[in-house]
């Protein structure tokens, strides 16, 4: 008996690199479509950055980013807050990478070319989430407001 319920515990939290990575993939656009949605619109040009994004990210085809994200919505919309997804990419992400979804971020909420308060708030919040300093998080703001105003 006590070994089944060890077999039981073991194998619950044995999880293959694969499955590892799909959660990442999954929580890093979850938080993605969390930003898209959080000024109450979710603009054609969002979506088309958050597909964008993810397929250079992740690199995957169009079919497979268009599976992810009507997976990840369902995964937002069914949870109680984005703890979960910040926990996950904070366990397998270096500091870098964080960095490159907190610049994705911001691609999302400048995609539309306003910063709503929902959108700055939420930008915060996931800063704090993902465990980056404020310089870092500005810093990629800034580049990102760089990049957008020579368009």
């Amino acid at each position: 008996m006590i070994g089944l319920i060890k077999n039981l515990l073991q194998s619950e939290t044995t999880v293959s690199n694969e499955e590892r990575f799909e959660r990442v993939q999954v929580a890093t656009c979850a938080l993605l479509l969390e930003v898209a949605h959080s000024d109450g619109h979710y603009h054609a040009v969002e979506a088309r950055v958050v597909h964008d994004l993810l397929a250079h990210k992740f690199e995957m085809s169009a079919a497979a980013v268009a599976e992810l994200v009507d997976y990840a919505h369902q995964e937002r919309d069914e949870s109680l807050d984005l703890f979960q997804f910040a926990r996950e990419i904070n366990a397998h992400f270096s500091r870098e990478e964080k960095l490159d979804v907190m610049e994705a971020l911001w691609r999302i909420i400048y995609a539309d070319g306003t910063l709503d308060k929902y959108e700055a708030a939420l930008a915060r919040q996931l800063a704090l989430l993902l465990r980056l300093s404020h310089k870092d998080v500005i810093d990629r703001k800034v580049m990102v407001l760089n990049e957008t105003s020579g368009e």
